[in-house]
């Protein structure tokens, strides 16, 4: 009888446990489900991973260099965004964002539990939220897939998300994706756009200390920007930056001295913009042709006609004479630089220094104003002085005359007009040759009276492109041979291409070509060339042009205009308001101007003295191309 209540007991007791048991089988069964069924369910709408490397649908515009490989400048729709892969960033920035965000993010998981602690006795050591826990991939998890809401359900999304995020993908990869999506205030999205709008350069040119600005910027964008009231924080935190990464082994101790001390300037643009001046114009262009939101979302590709080597070397060739031209009161210069057989602009500097202060020396614009940066010089009207000789003589030999044909030099008065040579001097019998290589002021108004006449100089230069003596014969009257009808540089270079072209006109041009986003040619530049001046006129004026030993008495065997085989002539007007030069060869044309956007005079000399350098430095440079 005991022994059956033993049994009894021991299979009640067997029963309750085995309930015990399938209970909780059963609740950690329900636990694995529920739990299966919250992480499907908080990963049901994660992206595929061709979400995050899609282009988007609305696509900027892109102007080019010749080559295609130069960007001058994008023209973006609202969202400015410009995705670069992870090795065209220097390291340096890399390890500037580490150090800012998460220093230890190749070896985490994708959640730094040590970060998250470290931050939290910071936090509350200081009273407040100075370090954040949270490592890259959790900041690319909450801005890209989820909303700013406070709550566990989202964190624990976030936890579970950056987990998958790091399962499927590189760490470079995460890295990538991040500092393309970073937000840097107002419309700008990722390190490529916010380098080219705080340093107008590329994020693969950036330095250690630009770096570290973008990495502080991360934080705070609107609140440290560049261009607001905490500069000095953010200078602040980019020396934290770079001391960290100094600590981290990223750089060394020399570094971090060189780069903590290092002073930085910010673009004025808030965009990458090369060649601006050109760009500027071609922009101006394309909105006039296509409008803005087609510019803006459609993804064109415009192939200009600059060369990128000869714009640098223009650039910096101007930028650098200017603090010698100074020196003769000179404050502001322009080039141009065209293929005469094409028409193509293959440089154009537009002032000394587009990027430099809008309003130097305290000035008022566009009244006494030595130098401006913003108006393009090579579009502006200015008289060219001597430089509109050329076409003058041209005329008189297109009308049987030639190089040798004799022009007395000898005071004259024609209707109270008496003018003089620039060295008040007389030659008496000259050639035509020597009268035009020598610059020589009153043969050439002799010349305009006697040999040609008004109506067919300005015919002629109609015909060369020039298209800005709109005004009538009589009211230029004979000082049109010393160029007081007013041109733009760009217009006249191109018109010395005709000389170059042996007589042929072309417009000149800024566009190659023009695709869609498929590639496909939407336009396409061809030349067309318009015979204008005979050969043997055009090669006769090269030839006087090219004629050293005839311009020797007056500008010397070696002047800066002495260059074998090649054709110039300077210009400068009354009160040495500008000075000019434009040569030439049969590839190149080019014209340089110089003087004060106000008209405020030069020291005498200003074509030879002031351009001439700057010419002859950029044509020597093309020349050993």
């Amino acid at each position: 009888m005991e022994e059956k209540n033993i049994k009894k007991r021991d299979s009640k007791r067997v029963v309750f446990w085995r309930k015990i048991f399938y209970g909780f089988f059963l609740l950690f069964l329900g636990a694995i489900i529920l739990s299966l069924i919250t992480f499907i369910y908080l990963i049901r709408d994660f992206p595929r991973p061709e979400r995050l490397t899609e282009r988007p649908l609305t696509q900027p515009t892109r102007i080019y260099d010749r080559t295609g490989e130069v960007i001058l400048f994008t023209v973006f729709g609202e969202e400015r965004r410009e995705v670069v892969p992870l090795d065209s960033m220097p390291l340096h920035l890399r390890q500037a964002v580490m150090a800012a965000e998460d220093d230890n993010f190749y070896n985490h998981i994708g959640i730094d539990f040590k970060g998250m602690l470290r931050a939290l006795i910071v936090n509350i050591r200081k009273g407040g939220i100075f370090q954040g826990g949270s490592t890259i991939s959790q900041q690319l998890v909450r801005s890209t897939f989820l909303t700013g809401e406070r709550t566990i359900t989202r964190k624990i999304r976030e936890i579970v998300l950056t987990i998958e995020l790091e399962r499927r993908y590189s760490k470079d990869k995460i890295l990538e994706l991040y500092l393309n999506q970073i937000p840097f205030g107002g419309n700008a999205y990722g390190v490529e756009i916010a380098s080219q709008k705080f340093f107008n350069k590329s994020v693969s040119d950036i330095n250690i200390a630009e770096s570290a600005i973008l990495a502080a910027l991360i934080r705070s964008p609107s609140r440290l920007s560049p261009f607001g009231e905490n500069k000095e924080r953010l200078f602040t935190s980019k020396d934290r930056i770079i001391n960290r990464m100094g600590y981290l082994g990223f750089i060394s101790t020399d570094d971090v001295i060189k780069y903590t001390e290092k002073s930085l300037d910010f673009s004025r643009t808030g965009h990458l913009l090369r060649a601006p001046h050109f760009t500027l114009e071609v922009i101006d262009y394309l909105m006039e042709k296509y409008g803005e939101d087609y510019l803006r979302t459609m993804g064109l590709k415009i192939y200009t006609t600059i060369d990128w080597d000869l714009q640098q070397k223009a650039e910096k060739i101007i930028l650098e004479r200017s603090k010698t031209n100074r020196f003769h009161r000179s404050h502001n210069s322009s080039l141009v630089a065209i293929d005469p057989q094409t028409g193509e602009i293959l440089a154009m500097v537009g002032s000394t220094n587009f990027f430099s202060d809008p309003y130097p020396e305290n000035c008022i614009p566009g009244k006494n104003c030595l130098f401006e940066p913003y108006p393009n010089i090579a579009t502006r009207l200015r008289q060219p002085g001597s430089a509109f000789k050329s076409f003058v003589y041209a005329s008189a030999l297109k009308k049987g005359y030639d190089d040798g044909t004799i022009i007395i030099d000898e005071p004259i008065n024609i209707a109270g007009y008496s003018p003089s040579n620039y060295d008040g001097l007389f030659r008496g019998p000259v050639t035509l040759r020597e009268a035009l290589s020598q610059s020589l002021n009153v043969p050439a108004v002799r010349v305009l009276a006697e040999l040609t006449n008004i109506e067919s100089v300005i015919d002629l230069s109609k015909n060369f492109g020039i298209t800005t003596l709109t005004k009538s014969p009589l009211f230029y009257g004979l000082p049109l041979a010393l160029g007081v009808g007013e041109v733009t540089l760009l217009e006249m270079t191109s018109a010395y291409g005709v000389f170059a072209s042996r007589g042929y006109s072309v417009i000149p041009s800024s566009i190659l070509k023009i695709t869609n986003s498929d590639g496909d040619i939407i336009k396409e530049n061809t030349p067309s060339r318009k015979r204008v001046l005979n050969s043997n006129v055009a090669e006769m004026i090269s030839s006087i042009l090219a004629d050293n030993s005839a311009r020797a008495p007056v500008f010397g065997a070696n002047s800066a205009l002495n260059i074998p085989g090649v054709s110039s002539k300077t210009g400068t007007t009354q009160n040495y308001n500008d000075g000019w030069i434009i040569g030439y060869n049969s590839s190149l044309v080019v014209g340089v101007w110089s003087g004060n956007n106000d008209n405020t005079p030069m020291i005498s000399g200003p074509g030879l003295v002031v351009s001439a350098p700057i010419w002859r430095e950029f044509f020597e440079y093309y020349l050993q191309k």
